[in-house]
């Protein structure tokens, strides 16, 4: 996780700057399709967030709930973010 931590962290870092940018064009009436542009490349970056999340927990905690024997625990997790991935 701590190689995962690191790239999260710094991804989120540059999305935070991203959307101070937003707030920014905002405030100086960008004009609209530059913002959206701009909305459009936050929601892929945090996409690209919930994907190195989601891969660090397949193949980490779903992966020692199994060999558990927590085979229920972690068929829920799966489907449970499956649904939020397809909102």
């Amino acid at each position: 996780m701590h190689t995962n931590k690191q790239k999260v962290i710094r991804r989120l870092k540059i999305l935070e700057g991203q959307v101070r940018g937003l707030q920014n064009m905002v405030e100086k009436d960008t004009y609209c399709i530059d913002v959206i542009t701009q909305t459009s490349a936050v929601k892929q970056g945090l996409s690209n967030v919930e994907d190195i999340l989601m891969d660090g927990h397949l193949g980490h905690c779903v992966i020692n709930q199994i060999k558990k024997g927590e085979t229920a625990k972690a068929k829920t997790e799966i489907l449970k973010v499956y649904k939020l991935k397809r909102k």
